[in-house]
C-alpha cells in the first residue's frame, strides 16, 4: 500500500469509528502503591453497576504514572506503563496488579459502590511506588463490541506513538485527573465526550494494523454473510480452517463466501485468517512475556518455524526482532 493509500485508509477508518454511537463516562481514578493487585467483578456485575440497562460495557484504564499488568481468563499478563491505554472491549472479569507480587483482593472491597456524589478515588496497596490510573467505561450497541462476535482480544494495550496522539492523550488524562470533584450526576465534557474521543483514537491506533482496515472492515461486521464467518474466525483463530469448513459452519456456499470476502474485504477468507493471526500475534509479542513458540500455538501454528516464516513475510523481520523494537515494557 502506498503512503497515499495508507493515508486514505486511515482517514476512512477514523471516519467509520467517529460514526460509532458511544455513551460513557470517566468514572473513577485509582492510586495504587506497590505491592498491589485486585480482581474485578464479572462483566454482567460490572454492567449492572455502571449501566443497568445493558449486560456489558467497554472498560478502559489509562496509566497516568507507574506500571501495571492486566490479565483475563487465559492468565497472560499484558503490561502497561505511563501513557499506555488498557482496553477491555467486553468488560470481561480481569485482574490487575503492580510490578511486585501481591495477593488478590476483590474490587468490591476497595471501591465504594454507587451512587457516587463525586468521582470515586481508589487508594490501594502498601507504601511502595505509585501507579496512577484513570478508569472509564463506555457503552455501545455496535457489532464492533458484540461479545459474541469478539472482534477484539478480551484485553489489549495501546501505546499512542510519540507526537500529537500521545500529547492529546496525556493532556486529556491530566484534565480528567483535575476533575476528581466532578459529580457523575452532573456530567461535563470530562464525563461524556472525553471517554468517547479517547476510545475512538485508541481504537484507530489498534485497528490500523488489523487486516482489511483499508477496506470495508467495519461494514463487514454488519454483512449477513461475513458476520457469522468472521465471528467463527475471531473466536477460534487457532483452528485448521478451510474455506469449505468455514462456509459450512457459516451456512453459505463456498463460492458465495469466497466472493463476498474478496468483494468487501479485498482478500480471500484464508488470507484474512492469516492476517488476523498476525494481528493477534503482534499484541501478544508486544504486551506479554510469552515465548515465540507459545505465541505461535496461540494463533494457530503447530510449528514455531512456520509461524516465524509467516510473520517475517508480513513484517519483514522475525518475531523476536520485531518484538525487540515494539515491546511496551
Amino acid at each position: 500500500m502506498t503512503a497515499r493509500d495508507q493515508g486514505r485508509a486511515s482517514a476512512a477508518l477514523r471516519s467509520a469509528l467517529e460514526r460509532l454511537r458511544l455513551e460513557g463516562a470517566v468514572f473513577l481514578r485509582a492510586e495504587y502503591r506497590e505491592p498491589w493487585a485486585y480482581e474485578s467483578l464479572t462483566a454482567r456485575e460490572t454492567a449492572r453497576i455502571l449501566r443497568p440497562d445493558s449486560d456489558r460495557v467497554i472498560l478502559f484504564h489509562v496509566v497516568a504514572s507507574g506500571a501495571c499488568w492486566v490479565a483475563v481468563d487465559d492468565g497472560d499478563k499484558h503490561w502497561a506503563r505511563r501513557g499506555d491505554v488498557i482496553v477491555l472491549p467486553y468488560g470481561d472479569q480481569h485482574r490487575m496488579g503492580g510490578v511486585r507480587d501481591a495477593g488478590l483482593v476483590s474490587i468490591s472491597t476497595i471501591l465504594q459502590m454507587p451512587p457516587w456524589r463525586q468521582m470515586p478515588v481508589i487508594r490501594h496497596g502498601a507504601d511502595g511506588e505509585l501507579t496512577d490510573v484513570v478508569c472509564g467505561y463506555l457503552h455501545s450497541r455496535d457489532p464492533l463490541f458484540d461479545s459474541g462476535l469478539r472482534v477484539f482480544p478480551p484485553v489489549f494495550v495501546v501505546r499512542p506513538p510519540d507526537g500529537p496522539a500521545a500529547d492529546w492523550v496525556r493532556a486529556n488524562v491530566a484534565y480528567a485527573l483535575e476533575q476528581t470533584e466532578v459529580a457523575p450526576s452532573s456530567p461535563g465534557i470530562v464525563m461524556s465526550r472525553l471517554p468517547e474521543l479517547l476510545l475512538v483514537e485508541v481504537l484507530r491506533l489498534h485497528l490500523a494494523s488489523a487486516p482489511a482496515a483499508d477496506r470495508g472492515w467495519l461494514a463487514a461486521l454488519n454483512d449477513p454473510v461475513l458476520r457469522p464467518a468472521m465471528s467463527l474466525l475471531h473466536s477460534a483463530p487457532g483452528r485448521r480452517w478451510t474455506v469449505s469448513a468455514l462456509a459450512r459452519e457459516a451456512a453459505v456456499s463456498r463460492s458465495v463466501l469466497d466472493a463476498r470476502f474478496r468483494e468487501v474485504l479485498g482478500r480471500s477468507p484464508i488470507r484474512y485468517l492469516t492476517e488476523w493471526r498476525m494481528h493477534l500475534a503482534e499484541d501478544l509479542l508486544t504486551t506479554t512475556d510469552l515465548g515465540v513458540g507459545v505465541v505461535a500455538r496461540r494463533v494457530g501454528y503447530d510449528a514455531e518455524e512456520a509461524f516465524s516464516r509467516a510473520f517475517k513475510r508480513a513484517h519483514g523481520e522475525s518475531p523476536s526482532a520485531w518484538r525487540a523494537t515494539h515491546v511496551l515494557r
